[in-house]
């Protein structure tokens, strides 16, 4: 299976980060590495002192499909979960000053905790999901699906114009306005309406 992600994704965050507006969906990959499943705790690596929560909403495919048309995008999805796509946000700043890619400010090991996928049916209006994220119990990050710039189908349809999408395949889709550090000792809860789905510890 593959990572594959949206960056740019909400102008509110677009704007915090000063970032410019997109004309088209940022795509970037993260290696299965990244993954960290069962509320497995996130341990501080050594090569950064600036780490960044980004709580995503993410789509898990369900059949292999390229070239697919937004308005079909259900087909190929079977469940929605959540991530947390951390962010070596000085790493990535170097690289963004140099023009370079910042694969490795987001692809490292364990930068994509990934929750248990419930079925996309429990989710049948997708463009008005509620999520958000706590850190040590206080409200950090919280958005709508319809908040999006590229909504699901708009995600699925961009994607699979590039790259064939397989069964297994995660997609992480953006995150919301709110984005900050963690620490050592940090607990993240992350929820998707009254669910929380990732509760787990910053060691």
């Amino acid at each position: 299976m593959k990572i594959l992600a949206i960056g740019r994704n909400y102008a509110e965050h677009i704007a915090e980060l000063q970032n410019e507006v997109p004309d088209e969906p940022v795509i970037f990959f993260k290696p299965d590495t990244a993954i960290l499943r069962n509320n497995e705790p996130f341990y501080y690596p050594d090569y950064s002192t600036d780490i960044h929560y980004e709580v995503e909403l993410v789509l898990r495919v369900g059949k292999e499909g390229k070239n697919i048309q937004a308005k079909f995008a259900d087909k190929y999805i079977d469940g929605l979960g959540i991530g947390v796509d951390f962010t070596a946000r000085d790493l990535q700043s170097k690289a963004k000053a140099k023009g370079l890619p910042w694969t490795l400010a987001k692809g490292f090991n364990g930068s994509a905790p990934v929750s248990e996928m419930l079925p996309i049916e429990n989710y049948p209006a997708w463009d008005n999901i509620n999520f958000g994220l706590k850190v040590n119990g206080e409200l950090k990050q919280q958005g709508n699906s319809g908040m999006m710039i590229h909504n699901f189908g708009a995600i699925l349809a961009y994607m699979s114009r590039f790259i064939t999408l397989k069964k297994g395949d995660l997609i992480f889709t953006g995150t919301p306005a709110g984005v900050g550090p963690i620490q050592i000792g940090d607990r993240l809860e992350a929820f998707v309406e009254d669910k929380t789905l990732l509760n787990f510890e910053i060691k």
